[in-house]
């Protein structure tokens, strides 16, 4: 594989041009011209001389991340920062940690753009940026599995990082497509060197001694950009078979050959057994949402739409083709809210019959309630045979092909595939541990992983970071649960740190989630700026109807004046009753009024709106209708203007679209 170019330097030269220039990278280096007036993309002949005018930036960078066109100007987006989280079979894994981002509109200033929208935009990729955990490797391909790395070495072998990369997983290919639109249409130029691919993810690196065996114990996982957002607002399916929160997980085990005592290392890659295990989780695939309201629980919507099979279908043929045969574990509460989501998951696996495809239903709160997590050794008994057909990969040292195949996965899902999920990946990764370890003879038949206090206590706190690190790309907190994982046990304790999380998950699902989502329909390509800032104004402006933005003031008003009554000086214990019964009055009908019409009061996405989803009335299941005003979806004149005001005009890759809202549609620009 062809290596990156791993440290550049930047001069521009006035207003005109931005260079970058390699870093000790040999005598023919080749520099890179982005032309800022045309945007035209340049590899330079070897050694050409820089401009006599050229000015060289003091920051030294470490990577393009890409190009991005906004409303007002094209930016190039840069890596200054990394932090270097392994060294993975002789290969460095880094990790973004700080980012530039330059203009090539000389007229428009990134720190204060002259008009809002840009700005407001300009603050999403900043914050998309800063918020996601991005890593990168510059001669390992961190978007594919080992597995899938061996079956395409030869042709890997003269190729560029960027044509090998898992088009799931390379999470900044919409901002590369510039780079790599400048290279497939022109013979003349191979910007391979400088296309950087990108992983949302997350990676964790240990070292290991087993009965005097050297081992090393990976955990990485890998985030699709495709259906990618936050909790609430991207749920179930779309048309193309994406499923919302789809991640890989891999779980890399590294045995050193035996040496002989006292031996030292002499390379980074002694490894004489390479062992991977794949796994994935992503949302039910069907159509649907959990609508928020400003309740604690979410109102729940399925939409029976007519492709609802074909979709799946095709979703569960796309996992077959790539990983093999698939275990479907399904983690759905069988009672109360969640149910019909399971129901309407059984239903339609029935009706399409996979072969190939297994569905597992675990009725998780059920099987461990009161704290009995020992239960989910159920689950794995049940799972057993999968696990033993599936198998792992295992590649040895000195053999031409691998020992053993992995030939399917299990695929774990609960209602936001976080929680129950990390708990049960953790428990099959574990179980896959044990085998791999067994098998090798490294640990003897009967013994695990928790008999060896060191690698048990990495091999926790691995999995409990993993399914942080998701949680809080997702979800918005840490994951719930999450003491068992570096437990073992479920401790009260855990109890009350899952009771904060899930505060603080409300309060960010319903008030800042969605700029969120913007931000990542943003930088991924879902959305796509008009080159005229005026056509956007809908991003920085509050168009609800006077009232509905009215109300929270008056309450917030009405609560001042409540604690200023209370130090008042009385002449009687009556003498402000009245006073504080106006105000309590005014507070008390205030918040009836945003609970009755929740939906106008949540941050919802802007640049591309669900109300297809919230006002969707065709055949399906609804929980409830809280939030939309007394009438609910009765009343259709209601509904429009509310669609009108979520829906502000937006320009994204499908085009024009038609929402149906019942009888109501509303075309969308």
């Amino acid at each position: 594989m062809k290596p990156l170019h791993q440290r550049l330097h930047l001069y521009t030269e006035g207003d005109d041009t931005y260079i970058f220039v390699p870093v000790d990278d040999g005598i023919d280096t080749q520099s890179l011209t982005i032309h800022r007036s045309s945007g035209e993309i340049v590899l330079n002949r070897p050694n050409t001389p820089l401009p006599t005018y050229a000015r060289r930036s003091p920051r030294t960078i470490y990577g393009i991340v890409g190009l991005i066109s906004l409303s007002l100007s094209e930016y190039v987006i840069l890596v200054t920062g990394r932090e270097l989280r392994g060294r993975l079979m002789g290969h460095d894994i880094y990790r973004a940690t700080d980012f530039d981002i330059l203009p090539l509109n000389p007229n428009v200033s990134v720190h204060s753009p002259h008009h809002p929208v840009e700005g407001h935009l300009l603050a999403l990729v900043r914050s998309h940026l800063r918020g996601g955990h991005f890593l990168f490797g510059y001669s390992w391909d961190v978007t594919r599995r080992l597995q899938a790395q061996w079956e395409t070495q030869e042709l890997a072998a003269h190729k560029s990082l960027w044509e090998m990369a898992d088009d799931r997983f390379f999470w900044n290919r919409f901002l590369q497509s510039r780079l790599i639109d400048a290279t497939v249409g022109n013979a003349k130029q191979d910007l391979g060197k400088y296309i950087l691919p990108i992983v949302y993810g997350t990676f964790d690196l240990r070292a290991a001694f087993v009965h005097g065996r050297h081992m090393q114990l990976c955990l990485i996982s890998r985030r699709s950009r495709f259906r990618a957002g936050t909790r609430y607002f991207r749920r179930g399916i779309d048309r193309e078979g994406n499923v919302a929160n789809f991640n890989e997980t891999e779980q890399l085990l590294l045995v050193e050959g035996p040496t002989t005592p006292g031996a030292q290392r002499t390379s980074d890659d002694l490894f004489a057994t390479k062992l991977s295990f794949v796994q994935v989780r992503g949302s039910v695939p069907l159509y649907w949402a959990e609508v928020n309201t400003l309740r604690y629980k979410p109102d729940l919507q399925i939409m029976d739409l007519q492709d609802t099979a074909d979709v799946m279908k095709k979703h569960l043929e796309e996992l077959v083709s790539i990983y093999g045969e698939q275990a479907l574990v399904s983690l759905v509460n069988q009672k109360g809210h969640e149910q019909p989501v399971k129901d309407a998951y059984e239903r339609y696996i029935a009706e399409i019959n996979l072969p190939n495809v297994r569905y597992e239903y675990f009725d998780f709160h059920n099987e461990c309630r009161k704290m009995r997590w020992d239960r989910i050794s159920v689950l794995i008994d049940i799972l057993k045979d999968d696990l033993e057909r599936q198998g792992y990969f295992q590649l040895d040292a000195g053999q031409a092909i691998p020992t053993k195949i992995q030939k399917g996965t299990v695929r774990t899902n609960c209602m936001d595939n976080l929680d129950r999920t990390n708990v049960v990946q953790a428990a099959l990764a574990k179980w896959t541990l044990n085998k791999q370890l067994r098998d090798l003879g490294i640990i003897p038949p009967g013994a695990g992983v928790d008999d060896y206090e060191a690698l048990s206590k990495d091999f926790r706190e691995m999995w409990a970071d993993h399914a942080d690190a998701i949680a809080n790309a997702y979800g918005g907190s840490g994951a719930l649960k999450s003491d068992f994982t570096r437990t073992n046990k479920r401790t009260r304790k855990g109890l009350l740190e899952d009771g904060l999380k899930s505060v603080m998950r409300y309060l960010k699902n319903n008030y800042f989630d969605g700029a969120r989502q913007d931000a990542f329909d943003l930088v991924t390509g879902a959305w796509i700026p008009r080159k005229s800032p005026a056509a956007s104004l809908f991003l920085i402006t509050d168009v609800r109807p006077l009232i509905t933005r009215s109300v929270p003031v008056v309450a917030s008003f009405s609560l001042f004046m409540i604690c200023a009554g209370l130090t008042l000086p009385r002449s009687s214990d009556y003498s402000l009753f009245y006073y504080f019964m106006l105000w309590f009055t005014l507070l008390t009908i205030s918040l009836v009024f945003i609970l009755i019409h929740g939906i106008d009061y949540v941050s919802w996405p802007r640049l591309i709106p669900l109300i297809d989803v919230i006002y969707y009335s065709g055949p399906g299941f609804r929980s409830a209708h809280h939030g939309k005003g007394l009438n609910g979806n009765k009343d259709k004149m209601a509904i429009a203007k509310r669609a009108r005001w979520l829906a502000g005009p937006r320009r994204s890759k499908v085009g024009v679209e038609e929402l149906e809202l019942g009888d109501i549609k509303k075309r969308v620009d």
